[in-house]
């Protein structure tokens, strides 16, 4: 079940690099704090400017009800059938935690010079019952002022910046330290808001004029309750931030190191030599999966070179047992007979021994030349014209009885082999030409995409189709009674392979005779 999920979801994971996740993980580990801490900081702010709604909305009722009450105060108009948009005029909140200055506490008031007015006196007892009960469900403490800010207990509140803005007409919310706080809730210490009160100064308006101010104050400790209150929702936020940690982990074990442990526990299977490669994981990061790549290519080789590194054993082993066995065989003849051979036995003996030692060192040039070839490495800034190396090669190999032509035009590009190389392999290819029976050869030379192609035709009798698949094997030929060591052709291709040039056997040349294609790239 659950492969069957992950082979669903893997067409549609995202291709990440691995700086990418290493990135994510990092910015979202540091960011976590800062989080936490403003998430906190904007739920705090939050519940404050709420207490500040509160006490606008309070605020506002008991300044309504304290002007129409007021001595001589106009009745209120019916409000209009349809009111304009400016009759609605609703006051948002002003307070800011991260803004806003703490002010001190609430200081000593002084006494008043003169007692409140008397208007304003019978008001205050008038809606003093109303204040009473709005308190005991708003926990908000209420203060009728007069318009010079005093109280009917002859304080004068007017000093206060919250009451003088409201003595102008602004109704204003400042904040103070609560000089009564006691820690409740645990935790509480976090919070900035716990030691602070809220203090809303609001004006008594009639008929345009300020005729006292209510002052109201409370304390956002409420707050915490509202925390406690919310436990689960922080609870969630808490599951939801261990779930995101959680699937960076994750992330980083499919993205990263189950992949590597994985590719790691193959190296160590295919250095023992078994085993193979396991398949890219879909959900991996982009460098892993090319380093999947790039390790199957390189598991690739190694197979290949193993595979060629036991024919190659095999096959210098059977082409040096056989010459060696040759003159092994004829020294013991000449060791046990040589007194009673004949001049001529002997000579004959000695021919063999210099033909099989004169075959061994053509085996160990050879072989020296295909390791060369093997071992050789592109050149930086290679540009050879096709022209004279053909010319050598041709001039080279053509005598009596074997003929070689050369088509090649002048406006040809530059390639990016080297002259040596092109010679190396074009005189390859006209002697095996030239020992399978050719008599004529044709060298031809065409621009190509990118690329010149040279062909190498001739009107022997060709590649036997048996032969054709195993052509470039070393050590395969058709020739060995006659010399042949079946390196000529895997040198000549090692060696343009050497410059990403390419030697295949095309399908006939002159007559049915062979046709080998290189294939040279452009010089830059």
């Amino acid at each position: 079940m659950i492969e069957r999920l992950k082979d669903l979801v893997a067409p549609f994971w995202p291709k990440l690099r691995l700086r990418t996740i290493l990135f994510a993980v990092l910015v979202f580990a540091a960011a976590m704090p800062a989080i936490g801490a403003i998430a906190l900081r904007v739920y705090e702010n939050t519940l404050v400017r709420q207490t500040e709604a509160e006490l606008v909305a309070q605020g506002a009722a008991l300044t309504a009800l304290a002007a129409t009450s007021w001595p001589g105060a106009p009745p209120s108009p019916p409000r209009p059938e349809d009111p304009p948009e400016s009759y609605f005029r609703p006051e948002g909140t002003t307070i800011d935690l991260s803004r806003d200055p703490v002010l001190p506490e609430r200081p000593e008031l002084p006494a008043a010079t003169r007692p409140a007015a008397s208007e304003a006196a019978g008001v205050m007892a008038a809606i003093d019952p109303v204040i009473e009960r709005t308190t005991r469900t708003t926990l908000a403490s209420a203060v009728v002022l007069d318009a010079r800010g005093v109280d009917r207990d002859g304080e004068d509140y007017s000093g206060l910046p919250e009451v003088a803005a409201a003595l102008a007409g602004r109704p204003r919310t400042v904040l103070r330290v609560n000089g009564d706080y006691r820690p409740r809730y645990r935790f509480e210490w976090l919070s900035k808001a716990s030691g602070i009160r809220l203090h809303h100064a609001r004006p008594i308006l009639v008929e345009g004029q300020v005729k006292g101010v209510v002052l109201l104050s409370r304390s956002p400790r409420a707050l915490f309750r509202g925390l406690y209150e919310d436990r689960g929702k922080f609870a969630l936020a808490a599951v939801v931030i261990l779930g995101v940690v959680f699937l960076m982990a994750g992330l980083i074990s499919r993205g990263v190191t189950r992949p590597i442990e994985t590719l790691s526990a193959a190296s160590r299977r295919v250095a023992e030599g078994g085993g193979a490669v396991p398949r890219t994981p879909r959900t991996s990061a982009v460098e892993i999966r090319e380093l999947y790549a790039d390790f199957r290519a390189m598991a690739a080789r190694i197979e290949r070179r193993s595979g060629y590194l036991r024919d190659f054993a095999a096959a210098v082993s059977h082409e040096f047992k056989t010459p060696l066995a040759g003159i092994t065989g004829a020294v013991e003849l000449l060791q046990d007979h040589f007194e009673t051979m004949s001049p001529d036995e002997r000579r004959r003996f000695l021919d063999n021994i210099a033909g099989d030692a004169e075959r061994l060192s053509q085996l160990v040039t050879r072989l020296l030349d295909l390791a060369r070839a093997d071992m050789a490495s592109p050149e930086a800034g290679v540009a050879t014209g096709l022209a004279e190396p053909v010319r050598r090669a041709v001039d080279g190999q053509s005598r009596s009885g074997f003929a070689v032509a050369a088509d090649i035009p002048p406006d040809l590009p530059f390639v990016a082999v080297p002259a040596a190389t092109l010679e190396s392999v074009l005189t390859i290819l006209l002697q095996n030409a030239r020992q399978a029976g050719a008599r004529h050869a044709t060298v031809t030379a065409t621009p190509v995409d990118g690329a010149v192609e040279i062909t190498v035709a001739d009107d022997g009798p060709g590649v036997p189709l048996a032969d054709r698949e195993r052509l470039f094997e070393p050590f395969f030929t058709s020739r060995r009674a006659t010399g042949g060591t079946g390196l000529g052709l895997p040198i000549a291709r090692s060696l343009l392979a050497a410059s990403h040039a390419s030697l295949d056997l095309d399908d006939g040349g002159e007559g049915g005779g062979a046709l080998f294609r290189m294939t040279l790239p452009r010089a830059d």
